[in-house]
C-alpha cells in the first residue's frame, strides 16, 4: 500500500491466527481524524506508544497538537535523539529498573540506544526521520499551577469571547456553566445543580452580564461583583431576597482565600490560555504543547481541563470551516472527565466538541484503559477506533456498544473474537471511512519511551527542546481587607507569623557570642542598646539522610543533605543544588523562641503554605534520588574499592598492596607449576645420566670382549686351532647394541636438557608478564555511581526554621547581625 501525503504510518499488518507481523505497512488518512478517534487498551497493551506514534506522525505532517497528560507519559514526546547515542539516553534511564536488572545506568543506556536503533530499523526509520521529527514542530511542556515547566495563566479564561454573544448565546452559556462549575469545585463546592445552586446562578449571571457587554473579567473583579453584583434582580426576586449580602460575602471570602493563597499565584503567571499561541509560534511554526497535570489534585485537574477545553472551543468558533485536519487535541486518559453517569464540568464541553469540532478541522483523540468508565454516547461520536487488549469482558461489551453506535451494522461477534486475540502492541483499526477493519502491529516509536517523567525532570526536558515562554502575567492580590503589617520603623512582630496550613516550626539556638559581632556593628555596641534585641527571621530548612547500599562490595554508607531556602515567592521548582549547606544536628533545635524576641514578617516565603511544603519535601527526596549518587572508586582487577573519605594517596597504597599480594600469589603459582615440571625433568635427566653411565661401561666391556675374541681367533689360525666364527659375530652384535644404547641415551639427555631450558625460558617470560600485568592494573580505576533507593531516603527535618539575629538600634535604623553560626 503506497503512502499518500497526509497519511500517518502506524505499523504493519498482523495476522491474528498465525500471530505474525506481515510486510504490508498500515497507513491512516489524517483527515479522518476530524471525526475523532478512541484509543483503548489495558496497561501493557501499547496504548501510550500508539498515541505517541500518532502525535509523531501529526508533527511530521505539520499538524499542531494540544496534549493533555494527567500521568506524565506524554512528556516523552520531547525525547527524540537522532544520533541514538547512549549518552543521550542515559539521563532518562530509570535507575530503579536498572538496579532490578542488575546493570549499571551506563549499561542500561547502551541497551536502550541499541534497542531503539534496531527497532527503528525494523520499522524502516532512521536518523533522517528523527531529525525531521525534531525540526517539524516546536515542543513545550506546560505545568499549570507550577513553574516546574512553563506556567500557564488562566486569566484569559475569564475574558470576553471574541465571537458575537447574540449569534452564539447557547454555546457561550454552556461555556459559562462549565467554567463556573469548575471554579466552584476548586473552592470546595461540588456536586451542585446549576439550575438550583445559588452560587452557580449568581456567578453565571455575573459572567453573562460582563460578556454581553464585551467586558473582560478577572478573579478580582469577579469577587468584587459577588459582593456588589452589576444587577439588582435575579429572576423576579430582588438580589438580597435571592442571595442575601451576608451569604454573598461568605462566597466572596471563599473565592478571595483561593485567590490570595500563595499556591494560586502561579495559576496567574505565564502563557495565557490563548489557543492560537499554543498551537502556533509567532513565526507560524506548528507547536506540540503538552499540559502536564500529574502534580495537581483531582479538583485542580478538573478545573484546568474544563478551562482548556472551553478555550479550545472559543478559539475554534473564531476559525473558518475546514474539511481537513487543522489541529489535534489528544487526551491521554479520559477516565473521570467523560463518565457514563456523573456530570462533571468537563463532560458537556467534551461531548459538545465531539459533535461540532469536525466542521472546524479539530480532531479529538481520547485514550482510556477502561471503556466501561466512559460515556458510550461520547464513544459513539468517534469515527476511528484503535482497540488494543482489554482487561475485562465488561470493558469489551461497553466498547462494542459504542462501536455499534458509531457504525451500525458491525459484526459484533466477529469483532468480539478479534479483540480477544489481540496481543501486546497489536491493535484493531476500525475506521468508518474505510470499507473494512484491519489488525496491525505498531511501528517503533521515534521518541524514547522511558515512562512517566516526574515534575523535577520537566525543566530538563524543556531545556532539551529549547522551550521558551512567550507571555507573562503579573499575579493579582486579594481584594478583601487583610491584617496590616507593622510599620517599617518597628522591629518586626511580637508573635511569629504562621504560614497557611499546618507547617512545623522550630527555633535555631543562639550560638554566637556578642564579642564576635563587635566588628560588624562598628567595633562597639551602640550606646542606646548595650543589650541587643533578639529578632527571628524565617527560612525553610530541610535535612535528609540517604543510605547507599552497594551489596556487591559489601558497602553501606550514609550521607546527609541539608538545604536552606531563604526566599520563595511562588509555588514550583527549587534549585536544590544551589541551596545546599552544611548539615546540623536536629536535636539542637528548640521548640520555643527566646523571651521577648521579635519576629520578622515572612514575606520572603509568601509563596509557601502547607501543601507547597509537602510538595517541596517530595521534590527534595526526588532530587536526592535522581542526582545525588555515592561515587565509588573501583579497581576491579585488584578487587579494591575506595569508600567515601579515602584519599587518592591511600587508595593508591591499597592498590599497590593488593597488586603486590596478587602478583606474589601468581608468581608462587607459576613457580610451583614450573618447579614441578622442572623437578620431573631433572629427575628424569638424573636417571638417564645414570643409565648412560651404565651403557658406556657396558659398551667398553663389549668392545674389550670383542677385541679379545678377535686376538683369540688370530692366534688360533696361527696355531691351527679351530675357533667358532659365530661366537665372534655374536660379540660384535652385542657391541653394536651397547653402542646404540649409548647413542639413544645421549639423545634422550639432550632432549631433556632442551625441555628444561625451554621451561625455564617460559617461566622467565611468564614471570615478566605477571610483573607487567599487575603494574598495568594501577590505572584501571573506574568511578561507579551508587544511587539510594527512595525507601532509603529519610527526612529528618523539613519545615519553617526561625534563625536568631542580634538587633541593635542605631539612630533611626536597626543593625541586624546573625546570632548563630551554622554548622557548629
Amino acid at each position: 500500500m503506497s503512502r499518500k501525503k497526509r497519511d500517518f504510518y502506524l505499523g504493519k499488518t498482523y495476522d491474528l491466527e498465525s500471530e505474525s507481523m506481515q510486510e504490508d505497512q498500515v497507513f491512516y488518512d489524517s483527515d479522518d481524524l476530524t471525526t475523532h478517534a478512541v484509543i483503548t487498551g489495558m496497561t501493557g497493551s501499547g496504548k501510550t506508544g500508539l498515541g505517541v506514534i500518532m502525535l509523531e506522525e501529526a508533527a511530521l505532517q505539520g499538524i499542531p497538537a494540544i496534549v493533555i497528560d494527567p500521568k506524565g507519559d506524554l512528556t516523552n514526546l520531547l525525547l527524540h535523539f537522532p544520533d541514538l547515542l547512549p549518552e543521550d539516553f542515559q539521563p532518562w534511564i530509570d535507575q530503579d529498573a536498572a538496579r532490578r536488572e542488575n546493570v549499571s545506568v551506563e549499561e542500561a543506556a547502551e541497551k536502550a540506544a541499541s534497542q531503539w536503533k534496531n527497532g527503528l530499523a525494523l520499522s524502516g526509520l532512521g536518523k533522517m526521520d528523527l531529525e525531521a521529527l525534531r525540526d517539524a514542530v516546536e515542543y513545550a511542556v506546560y505545568t499549570p499551577g507550577s513553574d516546574s515547566g512553563l506556567p500557564v495563566s488562566i486569566l484569559a479564561s475569564f475574558s470576553a469571547p471574541e465571537i458575537s454573544w447574540d449569534e452564539n448565546r447557547e454555546s457561550l452559556r454552556e461555556r459559562i456553566a462549565s467554567t463556573v462549575t469548575a471554579l466552584l469545585g476548586l473552592i470546595g463546592i461540588r456536586n451542585i445543580d446549576p439550575v438550583q445552586a445559588k452560587e452557580h446562578i449568581l456567578l453565571s449571571n455575573i459572567f453573562e452580564e460582563a460578556w454581553k457587554a464585551g467586558k473582560d473579567l478577572d478573579l478580582a473583579t469577579l469577587i468584587a461583583h459577588v459582593q456588589s453584583p452589576p444587577f439588582e434582580k435575579l429572576g423576579v426576586f430582588s438580589l438580597d431576597q435571592f442571595y442575601p449580602e451576608k451569604d454573598r460575602f461568605n462566597l466572596a471570602m471563599l473565592l478571595n482565600n483561593f485567590l490570595a493563597a500563595p499556591s494560586f499565584h502561579t495559576w496567574l503567571e505565564g502563557q495565557p490560555l490563548d489557543i492560537g499561541q499554543i498551537l502556533w509560534s509567532p513565526s507560524g511554526k506548528p507547536r506540540h504543547s503538552v499540559f502536564y497535570l500529574a502534580h495537581l489534585n483531582d479538583q485542580e485537574r478538573m478545573f484546568f481541563v474544563t478551562l482548556l477545553y472551553t478555550a479550545i472551543e472559543s478559539w475554534m468558533r473564531t476559525q473558518k470551516g475546514a474539511s481537513g485536519l487543522r489541529a489535534m487535541v489528544y487526551f491521554d486518559e479520559i477516565h473521570g472527565y467523560l463518565p457514563p453517569i456523573a456530570n462533571p464540568p468537563s463532560k458537556n464541553i467534551i461531548l459538545r466538541m465531539l459533535k461540532q469540532a469536525r466542521a472546524f478541522g479539530v480532531g479529538l483523540v481520547l485514550a482510556t484503559q477502561n471503556p466501561v468508565d466512559v460515556d458510550y454516547k461520547g464513544l459513539s461520536n468517534a469515527g476511528t477506533w484503535l482497540i488494543g487488549r482489554l482487561q475485562t469482558e465488561q470493558d469489551k461489551a461497553r466498547l462494542l456498544d459504542g462501536l455499534e453506535g458509531a457504525a451500525p451494522g458491525v459484526d459484533r461477534r466477529s469483532f468480539d473474537r478479534m479483540i480477544s486475540l489481540l496481543g501486546k502492541r497489536v491493535f484493531l483499526l476500525h475506521n468508518v471511512h474505510d470499507t473494512e477493519s484491519k489488525t496491525f502491529h505498531t511501528r517503533w516509536a521515534m521518541n524514547y519511551l522511558p515512562g512517566p517523567l516526574t515534575r523535577t525532570q520537566i525543566p530538563a526536558v524543556n531545556a532539551l527542546a529549547r522551550a521558551t515562554e512567550r507571555a507573562l502575567e503579573s499575579p493579582v492580590a486579594g481584594v478583601l481587607p487583610s491584617k496590616l503589617t507593622e510599620s517599617s520603623t518597628s522591629l518586626g512582630r511580637d508573635v511569629p507569623q504562621a504560614l497557611s496550613g499546618s507547617v512545623s516550626s522550630f527555633y535555631f539556638p543562639v550560638n554566637r557570642g556578642l564579642s564576635d559581632v563587635l566588628q560588624e556593628v562598628g567595633g562597639q555596641f551602640p550606646d542606646k542598646a548595650p543589650h541587643p534585641q533578639y529578632l527571628y527571621k524565617a527560612e525553610l530548612v530541610g535535612q535528609a539522610r540517604a543510605v547507599y547500599l552497594a551489596r556487591k562490595y559489601n558497602i553501606s554508607e550514609e550521607a546527609e543533605f541539608t538545604v536552606r531556602i531563604d526566599e520563595m515567592r511562588k509555588r514550583g521548582l527549587v534549585r536544590w543544588e544551589s541551596q545546599l549547606v552544611a548539615p546540623f544536628d536536629p536535636n539542637m533545635l528548640e521548640h520555643n523562641p527566646l523571651p521577648e524576641a521579635r519576629f520578622a514578617d515572612v514575606e520572603n516565603l509568601s509563596g509557601v503554605d502547607s501543601k507547597a511544603v509537602k510538595e517541596l519535601e517530595i521534590d527534595f527526596i526526588d532530587w536526592i534520588y535522581r542526582t545525588q549518587t555515592l561515587k565509588l572508586r573501583i579497581n576491579d582487577a585488584l578487587g579494591v574499592v575506595a569508600e567515601p573519605g579515602v584519599s587518592d594517596e591511600e587508595f593508591r597504597r591499597m592498590c599497590e598492596q593488593a597488586a603486590k599480594e596478587k602478583q606474589q600469589a601468581e608468581i608462587e603459582a607459576l613457580t610451583k607449576k614450573h618447579g614441578n615440571q622442572l623437578k620431573t625433568l631433572e629427575d628424569k635427566l638424573g636417571r638417564e645420566e645414570s643409565r648412560l653411565d651404565g651403557y658406556k661401561q657396558q659398551l667398553g666391556y663389549r668392545r674389550m670382549e670383542e677385541v679379545g675374541k678377535g686376538v683369540e681367533n688370530v692366534l688360533g689360525m696361527l696355531t691351527g686351532s679351530r675357533r667358532s666364527v659365530s661366537t665372534s659375530l655374536t660379540k660384535r652384535r652385542m657391541t653394536s647394541q651397547a653402542k646404540a644404547n649409548v647413542e639413544k641415551s645421549e639423545l634422550e639427555i639432550k632432549n631433556i636438557t632442551r625441555d628444561i631450558e625451554r621451561i625455564k625460558a617460559e617461566q622467565d617470560a611468564e614471570l615478566s608478564k605477571v610483573e607487567q600485568k599487575w603494574a598495568d592494573t594501577f590505572d584501571k580505576v573506574v568511578e561507579e555511581p551508587v544511587s539510594a533507593y527512595k525507601k532509603d531516603i529519610y527526612i529528618d527535618q523539613f519545615g519553617l526554621l526561625w534563625l536568631p539575629y542580634y538587633a541593635f538600634e542605631k539612630g533611626d535604623d536597626w543593625v541586624v547581625v546573625p546570632a548563630f553560626r551554622w554548622g557548629e
